[in-house]
């Protein structure tokens, strides 16, 4: 029977004169609402707002401690209350007084004496458009959460997309994983020091600098299609192989963009990756590859790998090289200020430097994982 009971509209009266509120409490009754009655503001307000909220509230204008606009005006400004129709019934029945009852946020307005038949057709109407109001808040509540979650959805697999291809490469190169974390943490600290410089704030929104993270590992991701003999080579390559290894930029670009038309063409989220691994070994002057590219026309992305990368290629141990110091490392790039790099972004590093070598030594190469890199992924791939 509550049950039951609990699904009749709920109607809350606010009049202070009895003999207003008996004929339509008895109107309300005889069309199977239910009622809650109120004889002054301060009660309506605190009946309109506990459990059960009403579905719609009739409210008399003149009452004794708080009238009837400033009843409504209150219930408008509770968030508990402001989606409740309110319908004003009452004798001061000019347009001024309708004009105010609609300003404080009703939804309808009648003149008493009342017609029980007027009464109940407005305030079913009225009940109508609440409940499809209500639908669609709710719809729209679920859509915006269904978005969210979609959103999230995708952005996992965005990262796991990454994250497979980055590891892929990482299986192939002779460098560490250690290698791909620090250039990430070495590009993200450029952008976020560069983020309200002139040259670079419109780039660097907080979006931009996060999916530059997430693409730095796959800088590289190019050398999964360089031949062993030449990946792997423990010493310095000749003239012919190398032209071969700068090929790992364009094989990148590709790889990335076959990855892209799985997504459905043109994919935002690995524009960057694709920036980097095509263009990170471009210099400033012109004089990289593979296109030559110099000053602005190098994309940012790209400008500021080729300072983690060199920086971090400096200080790792690697089969064929030696590593350098931080110190050294410094001076050689700041020596390659305006040939090789960007002056900002050097200027940047040069500013950062202390937290660079912090990063290199939290996210360090031990010796052993350096100089048996090459024999083991000659042990897993073959010669």
């Amino acid at each position: 029977m509550h049950s039951i009971d609990s699904h009749r509209p709920l109607i809350l009266v606010v009049d202070d004169a009895p003999e207003s509120i008996e004929p339509i409490v008895d109107c309300l009754h005889h069309a199977d609402f239910r009622t809650r009655i109120a004889t002054n503001g301060e009660r309506a307000l605190r009946l309109a707002s506990s459990t059960p909220v009403p579905d719609l509230i009739l409210l008399d204008v003149t009452m004794p401690d708080i009238d009837g606009y400033e009843v409504c005006r209150q219930l408008m400004n509770n968030p508990v209350t402001a989606s409740i129709p309110v319908i004003f019934l009452t004798s001061r029945n000019d347009e001024l007084d309708e004009q105010l009852g609609f300003d404080a946020g009703a939804v309808d307005y009648i003149a008493k004496p009342i017609s029980p038949p007027l009464v109940l057709t407005r305030i079913r109407n009225h009940l109508a458009l609440k409940a499809a109001s209500d639908f669609l808040r709710d719809r729209n509540s679920y859509l915006e959460q269904e978005v969210r979650r979609r959103t999230r959805e995708l952005s996992l697999i965005q990262d796991a997309t990454i994250v497979a291809m980055a590891s892929l490469a990482e299986t192939r190169d002779n460098e560490t994983g250690n290698h791909i974390r620090r250039t990430q943490m070495y590009l993200r600290a450029l952008a976020r020091h560069l983020q309200n410089h002139p040259r670079f704030a419109a780039q660097l929104s907080d979006e931009n600098i996060d999916l530059m993270y997430k693409s730095a590992p796959l800088h590289d991701i190019g050398k999964v299609a360089i031949p062993d003999r030449i990946l792997l080579k423990p010493g310095k390559l000749n003239p012919a192989e190398c032209e071969i290894m700068k090929t790992h930029t364009t094989l990148g670009r590709d790889a990335i963009n076959r990855a892209e038309a799985l997504f459905g063409g043109v994919s935002s989220f690995l524009r960057f990756a694709k920036e980097i691994a095509y263009s990170h070994q471009e210099k400033w002057d012109g004089t990289g590859y593979p296109l030559g590219l110099a000053g602005e026309r190098i994309p940012l992305s790209a400008r500021l790998m080729a300072v983690a990368d060199v920086y971090d290629g400096l200080i790792s141990r690697r089969v064929y090289k030696p590593s350098r110091s931080h110190s050294e490392a410094v001076e050689v790039l700041r020596a390659a200020s305006g040939t090789h790099f960007d002056p900002d972004i050097l200027d940047a590093f040069l500013e950062l430097q202390d937290e660079f070598n912090a990063i290199s030594r939290r996210f360090t190469d031990s010796e052993v994982d350096a100089a048996s890199e090459a024999e083991r992924l000659r042990q897993v791939f073959g010669d």
